[in-house]
């Protein structure tokens, strides 16, 4: 449990960085994202959860 609230901890931090040092770049980024399909974010989404299980699994494992 504590790994993962690390984990989610370390998302944030990430996430925020780059809201701090890029917002025109979200925000351009977020406008975009209004006009891709669902299916788009359903495969990224999808990709991204995939890549991240990998990544653990070869530095758990």
């Amino acid at each position: 449990m504590k790994d993962l609230i690390t984990a989610f901890g370390l998302v944030l931090v990430i996430e925020g960085i780059l809201y701090a040092l890029f917002p025109q770049v979200v925000k351009r980024m977020m406008a975009m994202a209004q006009e891709m399909p669902p299916l788009i974010f359903r495969g990224g989404g999808l990709a991204a959860a995939a890549l991240g299980l990998v990544i653990v699994w070869l530095i758990r494992g």
